[in-house]
């Protein structure tokens, strides 16, 4: 008896094994960096002048604005204004106004403040308190 092998042709089980085109994204190094969200951990004073990470510092590309604005998210339309400090080597600090909005959002130490960036130098913000759980802040528009 004659025995017969089976070939397989590649189709089947299994997704993308055939040689055809393939519908994977670029790799990581060739995609564009953009830096919409980050956060910071309050380590020391939650009132005073607060560092951004470097990379959102870089990623605004040299336009430095002179002030941003700060939304607490889900607690309306309210926009806080802070000034924003560049020192020259390339860090970026939340300055006056950053006190304000602490204070009004009870940001103490220990602290995760979220940031994500709308574009035109807003920023909208959320707050995790010690627990790491989201603090709700809700506006009664008389502010």
């Amino acid at each position: 008896m004659a025995s017969t092998s089976r070939t397989r042709t590649g189709r089947g089980r299994g997704r993308g094994r055939g040689r055809g085109s393939s519908s994977l994204p670029p790799p990581p190094s060739t995609l564009p960096l953009i830096i919409e969200e980050f956060f910071i951990i309050v380590y020391e004073d939650p009132l005073v002048k607060k560092e951004l990470p470097k990379k959102f510092a870089d990623y605004l590309d040299g336009q430095e604005p002179a002030k941003v604005y700060l939304r607490a998210a889900d607690c309306g339309p309210r926009l806080w204004t802070v000034e924003v400090l560049f020192d020259g080597q390339g860090r970026m600090y939340l300055d006056k106004g950053w006190e304000k909005f602490a204070i009004a959002h009870g940001v103490d130490f220990g602290w995760f403040v979220h940031f994500k960036y709308e574009g035109d130098d807003v920023l909208t913000v959320k707050v995790f308190d010690g627990t790491m759980c989201r603090r709700y802040y809700y506006s009664d528009g008389r502010r």
